[in-house]
């Protein structure tokens, strides 16, 4: 997969800075997917969920209470954005600390473990693999945290090697 790392200046503060990830050809973001495939049936949660991020970045960053955490792999920080037990919905993330979040996609969450769940199953490994990624850069050190660590700096563009 051929994607960028995008900030979203509207989410993004003085507190955290959040990106999204960006899929070559295509005009919306993950999270953009996210909502879009989701407000005709959890419109009051798509709402509270754009709130919360906007909260993230402006008012008190991204404090580990609102998420659940070890979602991936370890050590390779996917979590998901915390949804009460009412709640269906379920948006994964790759969070660094308080001050800095990717946002990947996810989807209504009916089922106990992602795994009973395709859709939630391959956002959730999409992620995965995008942390890796990124974590691989950043040990190649082509790409770095800002020096307030509040940015990513560097490449930001990743191409299939079998493209």
């Amino acid at each position: 997969m051929n994607y960028e790392i995008v900030r979203l200046d509207d989410l993004s503060g003085d507190e955290a800075s959040v990106y999204s990830i960006l899929e070559e050809g295509e005009e919306l973001t993950l999270l953009e997917k996210f909502i879009q495939e989701n407000v005709d049936d959890y419109k009051q949660e798509i709402d509270d969920i754009i709130v919360r991020l906007e909260n993230i970045g402006h008012k008190y960053g991204a404090r580990q209470q609102w998420f659940k955490l070890n979602e991936g792999n370890p050590g390779d920080h996917v979590c998901a954005l915390y949804d009460t037990p009412d709640r269906r919905l379920r948006l994964y993330c790759i969070r660094y600390g308080s001050l800095l979040l990717v946002i990947g996609g996810g989807g209504p969450k009916q089922v106990r473990a992602l795994q009973e769940d395709d859709k939630l199953m391959h956002e959730n490994y999409s992620l995965r693999e995008i942390a890796n990624q990124i974590f691989e850069r950043m040990r190649d050190g082509d790409i770095t945290f800002s020096t307030d660590y509040q940015e990513l700096e560097g490449d930001l563009k990743f191409y299939d090697d079998n493209d």
